[in-house]
């Protein structure tokens, strides 16, 4: 099992309404920096364990498991996109409201803080997207079949994630990765899974998450949203992410750099897009000379 060396606190708050969990590295008082952390979709705070633990000692972490993620509580009936800008805007009042702050976030957590930061740009200092690029344009002629693919999931019951036990899961998640370590892998699929009744083990993920998105995805917002961020970004990009080429021609240099005008690119070579999990180290340097400009 993977040690960690920077121990988190763990806390709970409530926002808008949900019981959501939140974890919490570095000092309390007197940090050389702080950082709020998103993580990516099925994924939850506790996997950050490995890029704080290789960054400096000196920062301070504080990373919320999203709305139906991890130990936060989840609405069992539709998510919605936007939901997440509203529930950190109201992590950000509770816990650091004075000022602008820091954010970092992976693929969907990516996502969401680069459109915040156009969104609500005076309430962002610095920020950090790994893998946070968006998706591919849909056309509006999709709506009929997405709108009838979601209506026919509604009927359904969406099904709980199981795995026979842990190591089988890890076992799942190295196969599928062939760059995650086995310790890694082991510490991912315990922060993934909560003990289930007949010595399974159960994802820690409202399985109402799986249903399609009934609105197609509108790249042209987010570009928009993108354009207005006045803070220094970063987004970090992985070489062999599969994610990254799904994108055609809205994933070369070019064209991400016009969406993000004033953001520093850095590709990080031989990574996927769970770059955190596969080489902390990697994404930490990257962050850290970027950090010192």
């Amino acid at each position: 099992m993977y040690r960690a060396e920077v121990t988190p606190r763990s806390t709970f708050v409530t926002l808008r309404g949900l019981r959501q969990h939140v974890l919490h590295w570095g000092p309390e008082h007197d940090a050389a920096q702080t950082w709020f952390l998103l993580h990516g979709f099925q994924d939850c705070a506790a996997t950050f364990q490995f890029l704080v633990d290789a960054l400096p000692r000196d920062w301070r972490f504080i990373a919320p498991d999203l709305r139906g993620f991890g130990a936060s509580e989840g609405m069992a009936q539709p998510y919605w996109f936007p939901d997440y800008f509203a529930d950190l805007d109201a992590l950000l009042e509770l816990l650091e409201p004075a000022q602008p702050v820091r954010l970092l976030g992976h693929s969907l957590g990516g996502n969401v803080v680069s459109m915040y930061a156009g969104i609500r740009p005076e309430r962002v200092e610095r920020l950090i997207s790994l893998e946070g690029f968006g998706l591919r344009r849909t056309p509006a002629t999709q709506a009929p079949q997405r709108y009838a693919e979601w209506l026919q999931q509604l009927r359904l019951a969406p099904r709980e994630g199981r795995y026979a036990s842990v190591e089988a899961l890890a076992g799942k998640l190295r196969q599928r990765n062939a760059r995650l370590t086995s310790e890694r892998a082991s510490f991912i699929a315990r922060a993934w899974t909560r003990d289930g009744d007949d010595g399974a083990v159960e994802l820690r993920f409202d399985p109402w998450h799986r249903l399609v998105n009934p609105t197609l995805y509108r790249r042209e917002e987010a570009e928009a949203c993108w354009r207005r961020v006045t803070a220094p970004a970063l987004l970090v990009l992985a070489a062999e992410s599969e994610y990254l080429q799904r994108l055609q021609a809205d994933g070369d240099a070019a064209s991400l750099a016009s969406a993000f005008p004033a953001t520093t690119l850095v590709t990080l070579a031989g990574l996927g897009h769970m770059m955190h999990h596969e080489d902390p180290a990697a994404v930490a340097a990257s962050i850290v000379a970027w950090s010192k400009d």
